[in-house]
């Protein structure tokens, strides 16, 4: 059996943790500005119809009465160690696939901590007498029904799928509710008389293949009840992103790399904290009509660098010829290799220092910062803020 939790609106539900004033109000925690997105609301807004990644000036003309409240990650984090400390002494295979989400394997735990369904109480009960905070939880006999499971009785939900079940609640689960059924594949569906994931049984594979390509053998594996994904624990980062929404629309060069030095620096911090150099910069850019571009450079020696970061991401947005103005900029960089494999020097040792330099330079400037604070110290570009 599989167990899946997710903590109950989680980063509202810590500031209403924090702030005892909040509990009971409409709390919408994201940008403050309209040009932000929702993170996260609690449930007293979701009644109002408030969900996340729902643009802030949408939600509040939702629900203009709404306490709007800027995300503190680094508070959200602390509470998600404690809860993953937590789920390590029920199972040593645990998936954390967010800061407030993760899977179990409950194989060979039964001695330990009685039946499934005994062991969910138990880890409620745990993380709520330790973090006050509630969540919900679905157990089945794969991660795909497990984590369908776990939304069923939102919030403070518990769920069980038995072997036995599992047939029969496929039978009566609406089509929409299946991961990478969008929109357009929910219509293609529902045209051929699917609304529910059961009535996939009744078509061939082959007819599944050509309308839906490999997805379409996902779907008949699942209306099976088959899922084999495994469990599997401290699985590495695959990126390091930032991005913010722009105060406005924009084609200043000054605008959007002073944005990019900044997001350098926290993209750089991130893969000195995961202990991690990397390969690959890319770059995201939203247009004023929302169309979504990425580019990407690949690069050696890997780096934690932010001047390095920095340097391909202003390169990639040089070579981006810019027509319209630019809602959304963000940086990431991927291609991870450990921080310590060896680096083939150059030849003439043209590069090294440098690059090492810079390195240095970053990893003493966050020394200071968390010695004195965020605001102690800062690059002049990002000081005129």
């Amino acid at each position: 059996m599989i167990l899946h939790i997710d903590m109950d609106a989680f980063y509202a539900a810590v500031e209403q943790l924090d702030h005892p004033q909040l509990r009971g109000k409409c709390v919408i925690v994201g940008g403050t500005s309209n040009r932000g997105v929702v993170a996260t609301a609690s449930y007293e807004a979701r009644r109002f119809g408030v969900r996340s990644a729902m643009p802030i000036f949408q939600a509040r003309q939702q629900c203009p009465h709404a306490v709007f409240v800027p995300p503190r990650m680094d508070r959200y984090q602390e509470v998600s160690r404690q809860i993953m400390v937590i789920l390590r002494e029920f199972s040593p295979l645990v998936e954390p696939v967010s800061i407030d989400e993760a899977f179990l394997d409950l194989a060979g735990t039964e001695r330990l901590h009685g039946a499934p369904v005994e062991m969910a109480r138990a880890i409620k009960r745990e993380i709520l007498a330790a973090v006050h905070l509630t969540s919900s939880v679905g157990v089945a006999p794969n991660r795909f029904l497990a984590k369908i499971a776990s939304d069923v009785n939102k919030p403070d939900g518990l769920t069980v799928i038995a072997a036995d079940q599992v047939e029969a609640f496929i039978d009566r689960l609406p089509i929409g509710k299946v991961s990478g059924v969008g929109p357009k594949t929910q219509a293609k569906l529902e045209a051929m008389g699917v609304r529910y994931l059961g009535a996939i049984r009744k078509f061939e594979a082959q007819a599944l293949l050509a309308a839906f390509g490999t997805y379409g053998i996902r779907l008949q594996e699942l209306a099976h009840g088959i899922d084999p994904t495994p469990v599997t624990p401290f699985v590495p980062g695959k990126s390091v992103s930032s991005e913010c929404t722009l105060d406005e629309d924009t084609r200043e060069m000054a605008a959007l790399t002073r944005c990019l030095l900044a997001q350098a620096e926290e993209v750089a911090a991130g893969l000195r904290k995961e202990g991690v150099k990397a390969r690959t910069v890319f770059l995201k850019l939203k247009l004023a009509d929302f169309k979504l571009l990425t580019r990407r450079t690949t690069f050696a020696p890997a780096t934690q660098s932010s001047q390095v970061i920095y340097h391909h991401a202003v390169k990639l947005l040089e070579d981006h010829r810019i027509v319209q103005k630019i809602r959304l900029i963000g940086l990431g960089a991927t291609g991870f290799v450990g921080a310590e494999t060896p680096v083939q020097q150059e030849l003439f040792g043209r590069e090294t220092k440098p690059r090492e330099g810079w390195e240095k330079v970053d990893r003493t400037l966050e020394t200071i910062k968390s010695r004195f604070g965020e605001d102690v110290i800062k690059r002049g570009t990002l000081a005129e803020e």
